[in-house]
């Protein structure tokens, strides 16, 4: 991430509060974001220890309401949104006609409407697609008034409920309406650590409040996205862009849990035809997981080699992992070499890395499950 600012950037609502707490601006998905405050490494830490705010105001926030909304979007996602329960997120992802992943992102009944979160990068093209996809009668309007915070760590329902009451006893994917100070906000248990955690949905006007709100508690810090990266590639979640674009289906990618069983023996979504032959034949990629040998990292972009040298795939997302301290990688190659314990050869800059396919998450996820939900 280049450190120099453009003019044509937007700004995120809490622009001061993360410049009067030290955050070190870099451009990231058309806006001005912070990368970190006091250090990546530290940051990534504290949020697997504490619990770290996360600024995800640049991602968009939909309401999509009309007549048979849930039938509409099915032509459009994979998702079993006719059986979608209230107040409950799905992660489903917005398809081309060739199967090939627009966006990836979650949506929530909320009574007759959906309330739907995407990338920040793709969100002006996602609403574009939409609206000129779904019937005249199905509405796509933008949140722009909204801001985004996430609040993620294993402290983070300890935090979070000496502020607003009642937050801890939603389970991991759930959502509800809760109103502080006066204000409705919407909270779903939910993020992109690996960790237990919430999003909140906040008016851009008092995030600013909220956020100093939240930092006050002595296990509550402000975390980059230098941080939110590492975490991720932890997890072994996707970063759209990197991992997942229109060149990659869900099959490729190991996202089949978003294609439900009825569905799968319907289709009727974009790219069904593609998708049903993969799930059933195999693609021809897929996305793995590998461990590196050594102290390096190797980054997105690097080859992917078999034992004879030929190339079979490429990098897409890799680091030093703070939490294993070593270097991990996700990307993607040609599937007979998708086994775990895979032996692979990394070429980065005319330098070659041992590597194995490994299964992810590479760190264990901590969500927060009451029973079965």
């Amino acid at each position: 991430m280049s450190s120099e600012v453009h003019e044509n950037l937007e700004k995120l609502p809490l622009d001061a509060w993360h410049r009067a707490r030290g955050g070190r601006m870099v451009p990231f998905a058309g806006y001005e974001m912070p990368v970190q405050y006091e250090g990546i490494m530290a940051e990534h830490l504290w949020t697997r220890e504490n619990a770290g705010l996360f600024d995800v105001s640049h991602m968009g926030q939909l309401l999509i309401h009309g007549r048979n909304v849930d039938a509409a979007l099915e032509t459009l996602m994979p998702g079993d949104f006719q059986a979608a329960v209230d107040m409950k997120p799905k992660y489903s992802l917005l398809l081309d006609d060739d199967g090939g992943i627009i966006d990836d992102l979650m949506a929530t009944r909320r009574g007759d409407g959906f309330y739907v979160v995407v990338n920040g990068a793709t969100k002006h093209g996602d609403i574009e697609v939409m609206r000129r996809r779904l019937p005249g009668e199905v509405v796509v309007d933008y949140m722009k008034e909204q801001a985004l915070l996430a609040l993620q760590g294993p402290r983070a329902a300890q935090v979070l409920e000496t502020i607003i009451p009642g937050v801890s006893e939603l389970s991991f994917m759930q959502g509800a309406p809760f109103t502080w100070n006066g204000r409705n906000l919407w909270i779903s248990r939910s993020g992109y650590t690996g960790e237990d955690g919430f999003e909140i949905s906040v008016q851009a006007t008092v995030v600013a409040e909220l956020a100093d709100a939240i930092t006050a508690h002595e296990f509550a810090k402000p975390i980059g996205l230098g941080a939110r990266d590492s975490l991720r590639l932890e997890a072994g979640l996707p970063l759209y862009g990197h991992d997942l674009d229109t060149a990659t289906t869900p099959v490729m990618a190991g996202l089949t849990f978003a294609i439900n069983k009825r569905r799968r023996a319907e289709g009727g979504f974009a790219g069904a035809m593609r998708i049903l032959s993969e799930l059933q034949n195999g693609p021809a990629q897929k996305r793995v997981g590998l461990e590196v040998d050594g102290r390096q990292p190797v980054r997105e972009g690097a080859l992917i080699l078999d034992g004879e040298g030929n190339e079979v795939g490429k990098i897409t997302s890799g680091g030093f992992s703070p939490s294993l301290q070593r270097p991990i990688a996700m990307g993607y190659v040609a599937s007979h070499l998708a086994e775990n314990g895979t032996a692979l050869k990394l070429e980065q800059r005319a330098k070659l890395f041992d590597a194995r396919v490994v299964p992810m998450p590479f760190v264990p996820h901590n969500y927060h499950r009451k029973g079965a939900a």
